[in-house]
């Protein structure tokens, strides 16, 4: 799913105006709504990041969103990254199967009891393995639980929603059709899209410049 929001940044040189490009934003408003997918043949697990990590779910963004043009937040630095992701109204889950992470979800309680669904995807290697549907139908299953076992401020939900378009993959439209999603707006735009084998790595300083300790024996000492 492309993700249009976050903070805005300088666009990189090398993009690719695409034409055409379908946006939708859909909804489900009953937790009732939601229909289930076929359990993959391998278990999923899903755990929730409690502890607010920029690197991680950097490194999640890129892994599962490259191949689908997710670009909207390549101009981020580090600092955007934290901000973004300390704050409590903010969750994440990652989806583990046979020890590898499968995939990931970034789900945020807005006000007035909706809750949006930035992020949902497969990583690569579990893509076409039939594990979509079953991530998208866990994902909602605990956007629905907003208020309940997770963001406990912010009250339940009266709406789940989230964006996606023509640039995501050819599947995601039927998956999220098939779990009871309903399309509340379109539009239709020119969008540009940088490079995404160019995604920018964030880090906080330029490590070349941070001081090291430097043990009698010349190796480096890590603290």
């Amino acid at each position: 799913m492309a993700d249009p929001g976050g903070p805005a940044g300088p666009a990189l040189e090398t993009a690719l105006e695409v034409p055409g490009v379908t946006e939708w934003e859909m909804e489900m408003r009953d937790a009732a709504d939601l229909r289930p997918a076929p359990p993959p043949g391998v278990e999923m697990a899903f755990t929730r990041s409690r502890v607010p990590s920029p690197d991680v779910s950097r490194a999640l963004y890129a892994a599962v969103g490259a191949r689908v043009c997710w670009t909207d937040r390549f101009p981020w630095s580090h600092d955007d990254w934290q901000a973004w992701v300390d704050r409590p109204e903010l969750a994440t889950w990652i989806a583990m199967a046979q020890g590898t992470i499968a995939g990931f979800f970034e789900i945020e309680a807005q006000p007035g009891g909706d809750t949006e669904i930035h992020l949902v995807g497969l990583t690569p290697a579990f893509v076409g393995r039939g594990y979509g549907g079953h991530l998208v139908e866990q994902c909602v299953r605990r956007a629905w639980q907003r208020g309940e076992s997770w963001a406990e401020h912010t009250g339940p939900a009266a709406r789940v929603w989230l964006r996606t378009s023509t640039l995501d993959h050819p599947n995601a439209m039927g998956n999220y059709r098939n779990r009871g999603f309903k399309v509340a707006a379109e539009t239709v735009r020119p969008k540009l899209v940088p490079d995404p084998r160019l995604a920018p790595w964030p880090l906080p300083g330029d490590p070349r410049l941070e001081p090291r300790t430097v043990g009698s024996d010349g190796e480096e000492l890590i603290s």
